[in-house]
């Protein structure tokens, strides 16, 4: 996480600890957090109302390298959380390959994983799609469009 993007999200939690740090060479020992949020890098895709040069610089090579990045990203995230934690994969992506393809593979390559439904957490917003995960939209929400998806350590 950027360090820019690490104050933002302490100054709306207030009660967080936010560490910012490399998540494919952690600084932290195995299963120490309660709950880790993944901002994953992604193609941004889902910004393209506020940067819409955005589409420009972005190929489907780049699609295919930035899914191995978050696979891996997301695995460490979840080797960081104890049985119980919570893991919020994000992306500001509404890209399948980027948000429902990666989660989809981390939960059927994993046995230690159940996926959470999102929307449930955020009973105040509709129209969050089938589920189990959240996706925002511009034209609905008033966002990016943002991918949501919880993933509960178990065992």
């Amino acid at each position: 996480m950027q360090a820019h993007r690490a104050r933002l999200v302490w100054e709306t939690t207030k009660s967080a600890a936010v560490v910012t740090a490399d998540g494919t060479e952690p600084a932290w020992r195995p299963g120490v957090f309660d709950r880790v949020m993944l901002d994953a890098p992604c193609t941004g895709l889902g910004a393209l109302r506020r940067r819409p040069e955005a589409r420009w610089r972005r190929d489907p090579a780049g699609i295919a390298d930035l899914g191995k990045l978050q696979r891996r990203l997301l695995d460490t995230a979840l080797e960081a959380v104890r049985p119980g934690g919570v893991v919020a994969y994000v992306t500001c992506s509404p890209h399948l390959a980027e948000t429902k393809v990666v989660v989809g593979d981390i939960l059927a390559r994993r046995n230690d994983v159940e996926q959470l439904d999102a929307r449930a957490y955020l009973p105040e917003v509709d129209g969050l799609g089938d589920g189990p995960h959240a996706q925002f939209w511009p034209h609905r929400h008033g966002t990016d469009a943002m991918f949501l998806a919880l993933l509960r350590k178990i065992g």
